[in-house]
């Protein structure tokens, strides 16, 4: 009997709930202090997780900036930019 991959978990910082790592956008603060989006999930630094869903990236943003509070340094709007453009390429945009 094949033995069964344990699958990594992540929780997102906004909503709070357990998701799978990868269907969770991965932000990343470098040791130099840059932040950016990680879609590979493997760049060294600190990671903050968000939903894949526009209302959790938008709740980032305007809830007291609760991305910058998790990384410790202010979030670029770029990164914000980023994730949105990502979900609307991928057509995950909910609307909102």
């Amino acid at each position: 009997m094949a033995k069964q991959r344990k699958v990594p978990m992540r929780r997102c910082i906004v909503c709070q709930q357990s998701i799978e790592k990868k269907a969770l956008f991965r932000i990343v603060r470098s040791p130099e202090g840059d932040v950016s989006l990680d879609l590979t999930g493997k760049k060294n630094g600190r990671g903050a997780y968000l939903c894949m869903n526009a209302s959790c990236v938008q709740k980032a943003k305007a809830k007291k900036n609760s991305l910058a509070h998790h990384l410790g340094v202010p979030v670029p709007a770029a990164v914000f930019d980023d994730m949105m453009a990502y979900l609307e390429e991928h057509h995950l945009y909910d609307g909102e």
